[in-house]
Formats: structure tokens, C-alpha cells, sequence
């Protein structure tokens, strides 16, 4: 996508991908009634030293739009990643940014990321009925439900399992 660039996050930009994936998490009513998943997403530092996060930023102004969490099996932040498979977690669009087509950047990047690491698969998990314009963005960029990974990590809160096959891995 022309006037967005995926680059690997910097100190930097800490500051503003945690404001905007908390904001882009309210914004989805995906933090109603968690109890410190906030504090989780804010704590980019940690996600950092576990795996690698992604930032698209605007070609022109340099402004953080969005970040990934790009993770491998055993890792702290893995949740559903086996042998063979990487997985992203965390994928937070700027609400001000959506419509962009800034998080298809961000999962195409994941995608050439584990695809370069010679991964057989990647998958990631969102949130049942709270997330259909990540679902229909997955969707298209062929990842397909994968019951297997379906989890819940508190009552009330159901994450559905989707797994992209990549070639050569």
C-alpha cells in the first residue's frame, strides 16, 4: 500500500503504539470488562524483548499508524503457535488511520516474516463477535478458521483460532 511503510519498531515509537493499540482496543469494545489486558497492550517494552513488534508509520509525516506483535512458538506472548508456526498478536490500528489498509500491511509484513524464517503456518487469534473487520481483513488475506487453536483466557471472553499455510515452509 503506497504512503505506509512497515518497519521494525524503535524505543521511539514505544510511547505512541501504546496509545493507539489501547485506543484501538476500546474503540473495537474489546478491553469492556478486562482486567488489566490494558496494562498488557500498553507494555510495549515487554512485548519488544519477547518478540519482534512491527510499526507502519506514514511515508510523509512519520506517524506511528499501527504496530504488530510478531511472535515464535515458546516465546512469553505465544498463545497458540506450535512447531513450524509463527503468530501475531496485538494487531492495533490508529482509529484515525483505519480504512488505510495500514493492518493488511501489518499482516502481510508477519506473513514475509515467518515466510523468511521458513515457517509452515501462521495464525492468530481475535475475539468472537467483537472483531468482524479483523476477521473479514484475515479472511481475505487467506487465513481460514482453525477450531484447534479456538481458546477462552477468562470466562466470557471466546478467541477464535485462524491459520494462514504458507508455501515453501
Amino acid at each position: 500500500m503506497t504512503g505506509v511503510r512497515v518497519r521494525p519498531a524503535e524505543p521511539a515509537d514505544f510511547p505512541a503504539v501504546a496509545r493507539l493499540t489501547v485506543a484501538a482496543y476500546e474503540a473495537d469494545g474489546q478491553l469492556k470488562g478486562e482486567h488489566g489486558y490494558g496494562e498488557v497492550l500498553a507494555d510495549v517494552p515487554t512485548r519488544a524483548a519477547s518478540g519482534a513488534v512491527l510499526v507502519a508509520v506514514d511515508e510523509v509525516t512519520g506517524a506511528v499508524l499501527g504496530s504488530v506483535t510478531f511472535v515464535l512458538p515458546g516465546t512469553p506472548f505465544a498463545e497458540l503457535s506450535g512447531p513450524g508456526e509463527a503468530e501475531f498478536r496485538m494487531l492495533a490500528v490508529d482509529p484515525g488511520a483505519q480504512g488505510r489498509g495500514v493492518g493488511a500491511a501489518l499482516v502481510e509484513a508477519c506473513v514475509e516474516r515467518a515466510a523468511g524464517l521458513g515457517c509452515k503456518a501462521l495464525v492468530i487469534c481475535f475475539r468472537a463477535g467483537l472483531a468482524d473487520t479483523a476477521y473479514r481483513l484475515y479472511s481475505r488475506l487467506g487465513f481460514v478458521s482453525a477450531p484447534e487453536k479456538d481458546w477462552s483466557p477468562m470466562a466470557g471472553v471466546d478467541l477464535l483460532g485462524l491459520r494462514l499455510e504458507l508455501t515453501g515452509g
